[in-house]
């Protein structure tokens, strides 16, 4: 599943190609987004802005409307030229926002709605997200009282956990825990105060390092949390089960957990 970084990376790659111009042409396989289209097109109208929350994409449009998709664990959005072809199998298109000098093309989004601003403010997934750590402007203070009250369950649910913080997915979940330290099934009253302070800190630096543009990094492919350009030294534990620490050169651990049976890596020695 795309995480925090990734969608606000698409959504700022998305509002640079497409804020500001008028929309040409919509399309979409799902037929309640079609309708809507037919009854008030999205022909003419001016993309306003395009932003992300969590992981979802809002692409606001001029006369109160706005499109909202989520990933899951295999959408994606692609801009392309005009007639350039895509990179994918056109039977994954799900939705396509063309303006004149690109267009938007979303493949494999499971959830994609339209909504005016008054649904959106009434909209309980969205409205339930907690602070976005992706946002510089995230309350810190509500995410550290939202950790206290999430309950007793371990640390590394407590990072899953959207009503808490937006934007953390099952990779920077393991990394956050490593580098700070703490052992991912730790439960969440037995960590103390300044230990729930740090581990909040790490996660807004691994995210702010997601999602901030470096020229230093281009040469880097994919999530970082390491700070190395070595294109093979990216994460610290996350996919690396069995391998050596790169800090400590003990074997990384591996568990399958929760209900989703989600991966979690951790070094038995950096973070006893």
């Amino acid at each position: 599943m795309p995480e925090g970084d990734t969608i606000f990376r698409a959504a700022r790659t998305l509002h640079r190609a497409l804020a500001g111009r008028l929309v040409t042409r919509f399309e979409s396989v799902y037929p309640a987004l079609s309708r809507a289209d037919v009854d008030t097109p999205l022909a003419g109208r001016s993309v306003v802005s395009v932003t992300s929350r969590g992981k979802h994409i809002l692409m606001a449009f001029s006369g109160d409307l706005v499109l909202h998709t989520h990933m899951r664990m295999h959408g994606s959005w692609h801009i392309y030229r005009p007639g350039e072809r895509w990179r994918a199998w056109p039977r994954e298109m799900r939705l396509v926002v063309a303006v004149g000098t690109c267009e938007a093309v979303g493949f494999n989004v499971p959830i994609a709605e339209f909504l005016t601003g008054r649904q959106l403010e009434r909209h309980r997934q969205i409205q339930a997200l907690g602070p976005d750590l992706a946002d510089p402007a995230f309350d810190r203070a509500e995410v550290l009282r939202r950790m206290r009250d999430a309950g007793r369950g371990p640390v590394a649910e407590l990072l899953l956990n959207q009503r808490v913080m937006s934007g953390i997915g099952n990779v920077l979940k393991s990394e956050i825990l490593f580098v700070a330290g703490i052992d991912p099934f730790r439960p969440v009253p037995a960590i103390h105060d300044e230990a729930l302070d740090r581990l909040l800190t790490v996660a807004v630096r691994l995210m702010a390092m997601n999602v901030v543009e470096s020229k230093s990094m281009t040469l880097v492919i994919g999530r970082r949390t390491t700070g190395s350009l070595n294109p093979s030294a990216t994460l610290w534990v996350y996919g690396r089960g069995g391998k050596p620490c790169r800090r400590c050169g003990a074997a990384i651990s591996m568990r399958r957990t929760g209900a989703d049976a989600r991966l979690t890596y951790w070094c038995p020695r950096c973070q006893a």
